[in-house]
C-alpha cells in the first residue's frame, strides 16, 4: 500500500511531494520519546517531517495532514510528559510501546534511566493517558552464561508485581540475534556470552510467565515469534495494532474508514477490522499493520548492546550530537 502523495512547503519555503500517513510510528529506529520529544511537537507544530532512507540515503518527506494514530516506542517516555496535554489536544489517537526490561546489573542497557525510574514513569504515564494505552514489553528476552531462564522470570515477576495495575498487556520476545547481524556483531563486540533460546528454553519461559499471570491477569503476546505458545494463554502480537485502535478509538470516523470497520448504527457496535492492512516492510511474522515510521537508524544513544537500530555506539552518539546542534531541523539525522 501507498499512501497518499501530497505537496507540502518545506521549512525552507520549497514546495516538495510528500507521502500523507494515516498510522505514524515514532519510533522503531529510534527512541523519539526519550531524546526528540520535543523536535516531535515542533515538527507535528510544522505540519511534516523529512526522512532519510537508511538503505539508499535518499530523503523524502511524510506529512502529518491526513494521520490520525501516533504510535509511540520507548524505554524512557518521561521526556514526553510534559507534552501530553499537547497530545492530547493535537493528536488525540496515540498509545505507548514501553520497553521496560531489568538487565541493570549486567549494564547492558547503558544509558537507560534506573529502574526504579523507568517504573516511576510507566506509572505516571498509566494514570495520566490509561493503562489501556500504555503497554509493556520486555523486549529482548536475552540469555546469557549468567541469565537463564528462571532469572529472566524472577526480573519480569519483580517488575509485573509492580506494574499490573498500570498496563493491560504485556508482549516479549526472545532475542533472535543470528536474524540480525547488526545485533550479533554489537554484542561480541561487547564481548557478551549470549545463546540462542531454544524451543525448551521457550516453553519454560511460556510455562513460568503463565503460572505469573494468573495473578496479574494481563494479556500476554509474543513479538514476530514463530512458536505456538496458545496453550499457555499467549498469542501473536500486533503493535502497530488495527484491533487496539478499534477498541480505543472507535469515536474516530476517518481512522475507522481507513481501517476497514463498518459501523452497524442500529447495534451500536464496530465490526472488526476488514481490510489487509498487514505492513509487509516488516519481518514475515511480524503482525503489526502498515505505517510510516519516522524515526532515523544510528541515531538512538540508550547504548543498548543488543540494538539492532544502531551500527555501532560512537556512530550513534556522533549522530545524536550532531542533531543537538540543530535541534529544530526537519530531520533527526543529515542535512
Amino acid at each position: 500500500m501507498n499512501w497518499e502523495k501530497i505537496q507540502i512547503i518545506d521549512d525552507a519555503g520549497q514546495k516538495v511531494d510528500a507521502q500523507a500517513p494515516v498510522i505514524v510510528s515514532a519510533s522503531r529506529s529510534t527512541d523519539i520519546p526519550a531524546f526528540y520529544a520535543d523536535w516531535f511537537v515542533n515538527r507535528w507544530e510544522k505540519g511534516y517531517v523529512r526522512w532519510k532512507n537508511p538503505f539508499n540515503g535518499v530523503y523524502s518527506y511524510a506529512s502529518f495532514v491526513n494521520t490520525r494514530a501516533v504510535v509511540f516506542w520507548s524505554k524512557n517516555p518521561k521526556p514526553m510528559l510534559k507534552h501530553i496535554d499537547y497530545l492530547n489536544k493535537n493528536i488525540k489517537n496515540y498509545y505507548f510501546q514501553y520497553s521496560l526490561n531489568d538487565y541493570e546489573k549486567e549494564g547492558y542497557e547503558g544509558n537507560v534511566p534506573p529502574l526504579k525510574n523507568r517504573i516511576e514513569t510507566f506509572k505516571i504515564l498509566s494514570k495520566e493517558i490509561g493503562k489501556d494505552k500504555v503497554i509493556w514489553r520486555f523486549d529482548p528476552l536475552l540469555l546469557t552464561d549468567t541469565i537463564d531462564v528462571g532469572e529472566l522470570l524472577n526480573r519480569v515477576k519483580n517488575i509485573g508485581e509492580q506494574l499490573n495495575e498500570y498496563t493491560e498487556k504485556l508482549v516479549f520476545s526472545y532475542a533472535d540475534i543470528k536474524v540480525y547481524t547488526k545485533v550479533a556483531n554489537n554484542l561480541k563486540k561487547e564481548h557478551i556470552p549470549y545463546r540462542e533460546f531454544s524451543p525448551g528454553d521457550m516453553v519454560k519461559f511460556a510455562e513460568g510467565l503463565q503460572e505469573l499471570n494468573k495473578s496479574w491477569k494481563l494479556k500476554l503476546a509474543t513479538c514476530a515469534e514463530k512458536e505456538p505458545l496458545g496453550k499457555y494463554g499467549i498469542e501473536h502480537n500486533k503493535c502497530i495494532d488495527d484491533d487496539l485502535m478499534i477498541q480505543l478509538f472507535s469515536q474516530d470516523k476517518k481512522l475507522m474508514d481507513f481501517l476497514g470497520v463498518k459501523e452497524e448504527t442500529q447495534l451500536s457496535f464496530f465490526e472488526p477490522a476488514r481490510k489487509n492492512l498487514k505492513d509487509k516492510g516488516q519481518r514475515e511474522l511480524c503482525g503489526c499493520m502498515i505505517s510510516k515510521d519516522i524515526g532515523q537508524y544510528n541515531t538512538c544513544p540508550h547504548e543498548c548492546v543488543y540494538c539492532y537500530a544502531n551500527t555501532s555506539k560512537e556512530i550513534a552518539r556522533e549522530n545524536y550530537r550532531k542533531f543537538k546542534e540543530n535541534p529544530t531541523a526537519d530531520t533527526i539525522v543529515g542535512t
